[in-house]
């Protein structure tokens, strides 16, 4: 089974990599970049020496024929256009942009800033969150791989939207930090150590683009309209994320654990937690960590869930929907523990 990786100088691209070094079956015959062009992958990254793909060369275009499955690390707009050719090419794709994430194509001119010209593939996209669409994915030649803060948020809510307990035009309330490493590979001010350091602030307050992914994947869910009011920060780490989620819901808190409980009672990368989720304690893994609490007096639900922006959030995720899809265990090379302390 051939794998091609393109983009695969960026964050995610190199989280693959780094994953997908012990996976047995496979071999990764192209990696991209434009920027590296005709260089070998230890030669531009050090920490790849010794590597089994160590002497990968990178190449400026990608072959849409040499590999059986390819993983997308590429910008939104450029993966609109391959994504198309590869499916056309009867090839299966991972994509990690948001190009295939959400079914409205209105959407993408005002938050993506490109006319979204594939509405037939855009419809056969898969949502990529396993815990939640599974069993689609099984088939799929295209999926759309999630969004950070849509996969904490998301996972967060589960429980609560697919046990319908969310009332027709609620607003949920999400706050989310993410390490730096969530804005790319790439400079720019806001992102450079100085500006960083010991520093934290929100950003894109009423426009993220995460916010219609997360609605769009909530009114699939629950077939209702509700809002999300998501409010973005940057901390001071290289990578982890932690989303709060708030939302009324009229239930007892005991109730609402076993809910929790009984719904991911079986999912291997779910871990309920006893006290709130830690960034720490899922960095370099595929799990995420759910704490849930009630507000009794006011009948909210408040969860808090940790997961790594880069791992979970982007190229472990990817590698577990591979696993799905070539039926092997969901966490076939995906056991690993996180780096603590």
């Amino acid at each position: 089974m051939y794998v091609a990786i393109a983009g695969a100088s960026g964050y995610t691209g190199l989280e693959l990599l780094r994953i997908l070094e012990n996976y047995q079956g496979i071999k990764i015959n192209q990696v991209t970049s434009r920027q590296y062009a005709g260089r070998a992958l230890k030669d531009v990254f050090p920490v790849f020496n010794k590597s089994k793909n160590q002497n990968l060369v990178f190449s400026q275009e990608l072959d849409f024929k040499s590999s059986d499955i390819y993983f997308l690390c590429l910008p939104h707009d450029a993966s609109l256009e391959v994504a198309k050719q590869l499916y056309d090419n009867g090839k299966t794709v991972i994509d990690l942009s948001a190009a295939y994430r959400i079914k409205d194509s209105k959407i993408y001119p005002n938050y993506y800033n490109f006319e979204h010209k594939f509405e037939d593939l855009l419809s056969k996209a898969v949502y990529g969150l396993p815990e939640v669409y599974r069993e689609s994915i099984k088939s799929a030649k295209l999926i759309a791989n999630p969004g950070c803060y849509p996969t904490a948020t998301i996972l967060g809510l589960y429980p609560i939207l697919k046990n319908n307990l969310i009332e027709e035009n609620s607003i949920i309330i999400v706050n989310a930090l993410s390490g730096i490493s969530g804005a790319g590979r790439h400079l720019k001010e806001d992102f450079m150590y100085p500006e960083g350091y010991s520093n934290v602030y929100a950003y894109n307050l009423t426009k993220h683009r995460h916010t219609p992914e997360m609605e769009d994947v909530v009114k699939n869910i629950t077939g209702k309209n509700i809002s999300i009011r998501f409010t973005p920060h940057i901390i001071p780490i290289s990578r982890g994320m932690l989303s709060t989620i708030t939302v009324e819901v009229d239930i007892s808190k005991k109730d609402l654990k076993d809910l929790y409980y009984q719904t991911y009672k079986d999912e291997y990368f779910i871990r309920l937690q006893e006290r709130p989720s830690r960034i720490k304690e899922v960095i370099g893994t595929n799990f995420c960590d759910i704490y849930v609490d009630y507000d009794e007096k006011n009948k909210m639900a408040v969860i808090t869930s940790a997961i790594d922006n880069l791992s979970k959030g982007a190229s472990s995720q990817a590698v577990q929907n591979m696993n799905i899809l070539l039926g092997k265990p969901e966490n076939y090379c995906l056991q690993h523990l996180p780096l603590f302390p």
